[in-house]
């Protein structure tokens, strides 16, 4: 099945969705934040410097190898994971569009405290809700609804890139976590299956990674912008990779509040159904975050 079969339109998946219920190393450093921004929702958005890193691992699942040098563009990211409060605001909010009404589509999050991350989020929900997010802000939108393919060249919000996501995880570690190779650490870190008591968690509790993003492991696991290929990394470009050009599932990264330690590393990488026809996490597991191209006043040499 092609990505076109699988996405078109996107509202059409967001039924499935919505219809269901669900089930010293270098990391070590204190966490040292970059360059925060507020957005007009009162957002907070880190700006990631543009960089090389090394993405993957040759020690973890097949899926994850081989170890490859890639440099990935400056881009701002949510600081958190998008909580209830924020999809709130955004589902709720009345925009104008020339090309789909965008109508509230209802918060399906089993649990509902404003702080929570949202769950039970189909990948073509996150694509809607980045498209409202955009509007809401003046911004241009940046996925097509009746293909579901994402135009990089639009200022709005998107999902972010495996790449971007997983640099953007290590904050320049080597290490299997952010903070370094001890799993015994995670705890101080992440919501998941040892200390997670079968649920989420407000977002911001746990420690940050070293560029002072919360929650990039445990809690929700994330969608990514980027179809899922189980041997990608064994031809994929070395400037900004996107993924491949189509495919059945849709890359998850992070672990969960449901997930192992193992499942939480940097490199850890699950291909997910993107409406929930076959879920490998539980459907209240799946969230996301959201990133968008860095103003160009705030790029360097233009401040």
């Amino acid at each position: 099945m092609t990505r076109m079969r699988r996405l078109i339109p996107l509202a059409a998946i967001l039924l499935v969705g919505l219809s269901s219920c669900g089930r010293s190393e270098r990391g070590a450093a204190t966490a040292t934040p970059l360059k925060i921004i507020k957005t007009k929702t009162g957002v907070e958005m880190v700006l990631v410097p543009g960089g090389w890193f090394q993405m993957g691992s040759d020690h973890g699942q097949p899926d994850e190898a081989p170890v490859h040098k890639v440099w990935v563009d400056s881009f701002l990211m949510d600081r958190f994971e998008v909580t209830n409060a924020l999809y709130d605001l955004v589902d709720q909010a009345e925009v104008e569009s020339e090309d789909f009404d965008y109508l509230p589509l209802g918060n399906p999050s089993h649990w509902k405290g404003p702080q929570h991350p949202v769950e039970q989020m189909s990948w073509s929900h996150a694509a809607l809700f980045c498209n409202k997010r955009s509007l809401l802000e003046g911004l241009e939108p940046c996925y097509d609804i009746e293909t579901g393919k994402c135009n990089f060249e639009a200022n709005g919000y998107r999902l972010p890139t495996e790449a971007e996501w997983e640099y953007a995880c290590r904050a320049g570690t080597t290490t299997p976590y952010p903070f370094g190779s001890d799993p015994r650490l995670l705890k101080s870190y992440a919501w998941y299956a040892a200390n997670s008591g079968k649920r989420t968690h407000p977002v911001g509790l746990k420690k940050p990674n070293p560029w002072g993003l919360y929650d990039m492991l445990g809690n929700v696991a994330e969608w990514c912008n980027d179809p899922y290929s189980k041997d990608y990394y064994r031809h994929s470009p070395e400037r900004n990779p996107r993924g491949p050009a189509e495919g059945e599932r849709y890359v998850v990264r992070g672990g969960a509040w449901t997930s192992s330690a193992e499942a939480c590393r940097s490199a850890y990488r699950v291909g997910e159904d993107p409406g929930f026809e076959d879920a490998c996490f539980a459907r209240d597991a799946l969230g996301f975050r959201c990133v968008r191209k860095v103003p160009p006043d705030l790029l360097p040499g233009n401040r």
